[in-house]
């Protein structure tokens, strides 16, 4: 409203009290007479529109009362008056943190036994202190999480099993070869434990520690004497168990280099599982080290620093023994990653990998007897070596199909080779790359893998590419019979195996857990086909297929003292079925078989008299309980 001057105030005053003017108005007529003929208007006399009583501008004019909405009668029987705020305290007032408020509504009710829903010992809720006033923990934001595993397999299988020099389960036995079926039966159980600080759900814990220990009981029985004990006087089967302890870690989060979209930095020291590229080809194992790494950039990039000391392991269940000392073998371990990088959805990743291994010295006697470190190949004489790996390795989709590579180059050298007893350089290479193609609930996959192999052993220069401590997920994983089984490399070495048990490569190795890297190797060549069905959520269907050859026998000729052996190894066929009755991993039930239609190199290698040594199979059954 605008504000009128004082100076009119007055005179606005007596404008208002004035009376108005006088108007003229027709006489009206007397009763019974017809009214008099209305004047014409004069010019002064103005027609004026009705006043609008409504809202002007967001106001009412002064003196106008809108009518009133029609009245609502509302009737709430048996609605209880709320309590006044008087009847509340006012210095504090409890309620249920988010955790425990659901079950305070009674939403959900704990269940020790009951994994599928919220639990304590999940790390689903925070420990309450006032139930375990002995653990020294402050604050509110503690966590305990508890995982038990159970993992049952029994294995029936087929392989070149040799015959016992000194004795024979059968005396009739007096090949090379004998009975090659054999047959397994292993169950392990994992437990887990971490008690941890912080709200988990956007960003790693501040601080974290780790105990998993597992227990493993084996069964095995084979047809022949030696190859379960170096004993010709032990039985030709085996009961054993072992406790290992494969994780021990504290995980340290330096909060002061967190950023608003959580990108991190921790350290971790401890026995702790790492793996150096997206399949395990390479390094992928629980060992003792410190590792430094974190995240930045919205966590498109990450990176790790570790340095590992590699402990033994338990001969017969591949578990980590903290009763023996450690192996004077260490990994140092440098890469880093990077999403989107030159290709949208694609993750690069560089790494530098140096083993230094120092066992020239050490003589290493496997639990069953058998000499490990030093292979018994070549002079037999003990070896140091470095190796430094260069990789690249990608990860993710190009358009549609999903790709993954994986490119090292090994350099290093070899203190005494052991076909010369003088130092080798090592020069080697790897690659493998799978691409697969998603249509539905299908999926089709194409694999192919490179590992060069030295082709002349008696030069300065060892060609054969040998990892650390392989464990690929890669052309069927440990449903293909290669990748699953242990040839022993019979006549041409002792105790020693074309290949090892979970690996790819042909490395002419005592074991992949307690033997050293062989760059002396005849390589691998491998060039695959398989699908995935997902028949419905909890049903899958997956067959592969794959051919494999040596990369260059010139090794195992050397080895074995023959002119020549084919390159061929033979076509892996297999297929499996995994079934989660509850579309989880706390359930999983898996059948696999694969058989090995041998080519003519591994016909030359491992044919018995009689024509055997054509075809080999082997049956996994695998049943995992998770809690």
């Amino acid at each position: 409203m605008a504000l009128l001057p004082s100076a009119l105030l007055p005179a606005l005053l007596l404008l208002q009290a004035a009376p108005p003017p006088e108007v003229a108005q027709p006489a009206t007529p007397p009763p019974g007479e017809a009214p008099a003929t209305a004047p014409a208007p004069q010019d002064w006399e103005v027609d004026t529109p009705p006043v609008d009583p409504g809202i002007i501008e967001g106001r009412e004019r002064p003196g106008y009362t809108a009518p009133l909405p029609e009245r609502i009668e509302q009737n709430n029987q048996g609605a209880v008056r709320a309590p006044p705020p008087s009847a509340f305290p006012t210095d504090q007032l409890p309620i249920p943190d988010r955790w425990r408020l659901i079950e305070s509504l009674g939403l959900v009710k704990e269940n020790l036994f009951d994994p599928y829903h919220q639990n304590t010992y999940k790390g689903d809720r925070p420990i309450d202190r006032k139930k375990v006033p002995w653990l020294p923990i402050k604050g509110d934001d503690w966590f305990f999480v508890a995982n038990l595993i159970s993992d049952s397999v029994y294995e029936p299988r087929t392989f070149p099993i040799p015959v016992g020099v000194q004795t024979t389960e059968d005396p009739d036995r007096n090949d090379v070869f004998g009975n090659d079926f054999s047959q397994v039966f292993s169950q392990t159980f994992i437990a887990g434990f971490a008690l941890l600080k912080g709200m988990t759900t956007f960003k790693p814990p501040t601080i974290e520690y780790r105990l998993t220990l597992a227990y493993n009981v084996n069964y095995v029985d084979v047809p022949e004497r030696r190859v379960l004990f170096v004993e010709p006087s032990r039985p030709s089967h085996r009961l054993d168990h072992f406790l290992g302890v494969q994780e021990a870690f504290v995980d340290y989060h330096f909060g002061q280099f967190d950023t608003d979209r959580f990108d991190f930095i921790s350290i971790r020291a401890g026995i702790q599982p790492f793996q150096s590229d997206f399949r395990g080809f390479l390094f992928n194992d629980q060992q003792l080290g410190v590792r430094l790494f974190g995240s930045r950039d919205n966590n498109r990039f990450q990176f790790n620093l570790g340095a590992f000391w590699r402990l033994e392991k338990d001969t017969n269940s591949g578990l980590n023994s903290i009763v023996k000392s450690p192996r004077d073998d260490f990994v140092f371990v440098a890469n880093a990653y990077r999403q989107d990088f030159l290709i949208p959805a694609l993750t690069s990743q560089v790494t530098v990998v140096y083993n230094r291994n120092r066992e020239a010295n050490d003589i290493e006697i496997d639990d069953n007897g058998f000499p490990v470190r030093p292979a018994l190949l070549g002079t037999l004489r003990g070896r140091d070596y470095d190796a430094v790996y260069l990789g690249y390795n990608a990860d993710g989709r190009i358009g549609r199909v999903n790709l993954t590579g994986s490119f090292y180059w090994a350099l290093g050298e070899d203190r005494n080779s052991f076909f010369t007893d003088r130092p080798a350089d090592i020069n080697a290479q790897f690659a493998a790359i799978e691409a697969s193609y998603d249509r539905d609930w299908m999926r089709f996959r194409l694999s192919a893998a490179y590992a060069s192999g030295d082709e002349d052993p008696y030069d300065n220069t060892e060609g054969g590419f040998d990892a650390i401590f392989e464990n690929p997920v890669f052309a069927g994983a440990d449903t293909s019979y290669w990748i699953r089984q242990t040839i022993p490399f019979a006549g041409g070495g002792r105790a020693v195996s074309v290949n090892g048990r979970n690996g790819l490569l042909n490395s002419l190795r005592s074991s992949k857990e307690q033997g050293q890297s062989n760059f002396n190797n005849p390589g691998l060549i491998l060039a695959g086909v398989g699908a995935d069905f997902d028949l419905t959520p909890q049903f899958r269907l997956s067959a592969n297929a794959n051919h494999l050859w040596f990369e260059n026998t010139a090794t195992l000729q050397a080895l074995r003292n023959e002119g020549s052996i084919p390159k061929e190894i033979g076509f892996d066929l297999s297929a499996s079925a995994i079934w989660r009755p509850k579309a989880n991993q706390n359930l999983v039930f898996r059948l696999s078989a694969a058989t090995l239609v041998a080519g003519d190199g591994f016909k030359d290698l491992f044919t018995a008299r009689g024509g055997g040594g054509q075809e080999f199979v082997s049956i996994l059954a695998n049943v995992v309980l998770t809690y």
